[in-house]
């Protein structure tokens, strides 16, 4: 099978889609597939996975995506490709998979995120400016609203519903593939050794309660949320619970906070990590009250690890999580009591220890190469069936 995967940024320090992609890619490439990632990414190509790289401008970010997408239409055209599957937004895509979720989805918890009627509406009139939201909307419209349609593969549920909510596109057209996760193979020695050296890097004891969250975009993932609640089970200053967020975004507003609430002996704010597997194996339960992930891969990998899991129902991997077995699941990242609550739940080694033996057995049947295993399935019946020799699009 010849695949083009189409993205535009494929850098893994981006995020859990890019890195998704990546090694989706290979995964690919591991079942017999010659894969051709295009992309605007200066990346290398692998003995796997061929790299094309198709060269932008450096305009508005706006304008750099719309010449990569008219700039790969014009590759695709001239190959002979079996499959076009894009994660980018691609009206000459066979298949689309929209592992960012979709735009309208994005942009109504954006918006969500902001905490007072005013501020929302300001945002909501910067979404209605920004040509960068004009562009990737208009294009998503196009390729969902085509005739013949694509084929899209939902990472979630959550992701299905917004296609069916926001375009009222035909679920017949869609597949349910759930994001994929690699298991954990890290030796019980290596996950002690992990454990004893993060802990020791913090001044942490072994039965010191260790909440981790992992987040890129603090605003969105609920970090703010996060420090309330903690400021909740912390009101005992002999409480030993330690919450550490490890991320590349800027700590600033929200350090003014922990000082403000008396908690700079309880929170850490680490910086980005090349090491988050031994983040994993140091925690006691990862804390993720995210306003939006179309099913996050950071979820996911705590749960592979064996960590018991608070989230939001705002999240696809939510729905690998049964309230009291493998951790948590509530109604709001704004709901800072049933936050504080459930991490409280948690506290107890018993119930955390179960919630985490259930983590992984929850993901077991998730791998990356049982994803790939169905999106090939996938590529092969759309082959079969011989539409795509009738659609005129590409």
């Amino acid at each position: 099978m010849n695949v083009a995967l189409i993205m535009e940024r494929i850098e893994t320090w981006r995020g859990g889609a890019e890195t998704s992609t990546n090694r989706f890619a290979h995964c690919l490439a591991g079942r017999g597939c010659k894969v051709t990632m295009v992309t605007a990414s200066h990346v290398a190509s692998t003995p796997a996975v061929t790299v094309v790289p198709i060269k932008t401008s450096d305009t508005l970010r706006a304008g750099r995506t719309w010449l990569f997408v008219q700039r790969a239409g014009s590759y695709i055209r001239e190959q002979d490709f079996d499959i076009v599957h894009s994660i980018t937004p691609f009206p000459a895509a066979d298949l689309y998979q929209p592992r960012g979720g979709t735009v309208p989805e994005t942009l109504a918890r954006n918006i969500a995120v902001r905490s007072t009627a005013v501020q929302r509406g300001l945002k909501w009139f910067g979404q209605r400016l920004s040509l960068k939201y004009q562009v990737t909307g208009r294009l998503e419209r196009q390729l969902l609203r085509r005739r013949p349609p694509p084929w899209v593969i939902a990472i979630s549920q959550y992701v299905s519903d917004q296609l069916s909510r926001h375009y009222q596109f035909d679920r017949a057209r869609v597949r349910l593939i759930f994001n994929g996760v690699d298991p954990d193979r890290a030796s019980p020695e290596q996950r002690q050794a992990h454990r004893r050296a993060i802990r020791r890097q913090l001044h942490l004891a072994d039965d010191d309660l260790m909440v981790l969250c992992i987040a890129h975009n603090f605003k969105l993932k609920g970090v703010g949320s996060l420090i309330e609640a903690v400021a909740r089970r912390c009101a005992d200053r002999r409480d030993r619970t330690y919450t550490v967020i490890v991320g590349r975004d800027n700590p600033a507003p929200f350090a003014r906070l922990v000082e403000r609430l008396g908690l700079a002996e309880h929170i850490f704010f680490v910086g980005p990590t090349q090491r988050i597997q031994a983040f994993f194996h140091a925690a006691d339960l990862l804390a993720h009250p995210t306003f939006y992930d179309p099913c996050s891969r950071v979820v996911l990998e705590a749960m592979a690890a064996g960590l018991p899991v608070i989230t939001t129902r705002f999240n696809g991997a939510a729905e690998r999580i049964t309230d009291g077995q493998q951790g948590y699941v509530i109604d709001s990242p704004r709901d800072v009591d049933a936050l504080a609550d459930r991490i409280d739940r948690l506290a107890d080694n018993a119930h955390r220890r179960a919630c985490g033996r259930e983590s992984i057995r929850a993901v077991e049947s998730i791998s990356m190469e049982d994803h790939a295993a169905a999106v090939l399935a996938l590529y092969e019946d759309i082959v079969r069936s011989g539409e795509l020799k009738r659609s005129p699009y590409r």
